[in-house]
């Protein structure tokens, strides 16, 4: 009952506004009281700060530095085998399947389709059709950098101003399309084995979006999609760097072509990942 009126009030909240409110929380600078908020979340949420490189809380001039944390550097090793796939985030697998045609699974009874996911045309869509995707759902307690799963360049990258339904399981199941309706940042990479594509989604609370070639993107309800300049940061990517990170949790969507990898037989709905461990592998390379 509380589920379903959880749901239900999402579609009359203001979610920018109540998102808006959020942000600014976030960046409260007052020493008690960000470093309350800090200790709060940490016992609320169990989080694991054992890899987190700073000092907890002193070093952290905000509760969002604390929630964009780096972690020590041999935290998160990186696979390094040319052929495998790694994971870009730390999360709990949503789905992890074939794409049908164009059409991508979100739970049971509802789906969306990559055009209305990517936001551009047949053309590009066109290159997952019959691929394969993964969706990897990160909870408040998990590290929220998203670090590249394979090795290529950086060839356009997107943001699709949207909704911000709450991406958590109960919502993804009763929304219908809700990661088509969500804002997100679509980043379209050239690797050796072809197309991929990774997508940010937004959600409630999601403050913003920051990635090395924008800086931090705001959410916006309505708008154009803003094709981003990469022009100020290498396009190039080596397997595990650095593509981004929410300011407040969210959900990643990694898409690869048809033919191009077999998923790990434990990348199954509710698995839990981290940064750089084998979720597949590539099939072919396509040079």
């Amino acid at each position: 009952m509380l589920t379903q009126l959880f749901i239900g009030l999402q579609y009359v909240m203001p979610q920018h506004l109540l998102t808006a409110l959020i942000w600014r929380l976030a960046r409260i600078r007052h020493t008690a009281t960000k470093d309350f908020l800090i200790r709060r979340f940490i016992a609320a949420f169990d989080v694991d700060i054992d890899d987190v490189l700073l000092a907890v809380p002193n070093d952290f001039a905000t509760f969002n530095d604390f929630f964009i944390r780096e972690l020590n550097s041999d935290a998160r090793p990186i696979d390094q085998q040319r052929s495998t796939i790694v994971s870009p985030v730390d999360g709990t697998v949503s789905a992890a399947a074939a794409i049908l045609e164009n059409i991508i699974f979100q739970a049971k009874g509802l789906d969306y389709s990559l055009e209305d996911l990517l936001a551009t045309d047949l053309d590009e869509a066109s290159a997952f059709v019959d691929g394969s995707f993964a969706t990897i759902y990160l909870a408040p307690y998990n590290y929220h950098r998203i670090h590249a799963p394979l090795a290529g360049e950086l060839l356009a990258a997107r943001f699709v101003p949207g909704d911000l339904f709450s991406v958590n399981q109960a919502t993804v199941a009763k929304v219908d399309g809700l990661f088509r309706r969500n804002e997100r940042l679509v980043m379209q990479f050239k690797t050796e084995h072809g197309p991929a594509a990774v997508i940010f989604v937004g959600a409630l609370n999601v403050g913003s979006i920051t990635t090395p070639w924008s800086g931090e993107i705001r959410p916006r309800k309505q708008g154009v999609v803003e094709v981003l300049d990469l022009s100020q940061h290498s396009t190039s990517v080596e397997k595990g760097d650095l593509l981004g990170w929410f300011n407040m949790g969210s959900t990643v969507i990694l898409l690869l072509p048809k033919g191009a990898c077999d998923w790990d037989e434990d990348l199954q709905a509710g698995t839990t990942l981290q940064v750089g461990e084998v979720i597949g592998e590539m099939l072919h390379d396509s040079r």
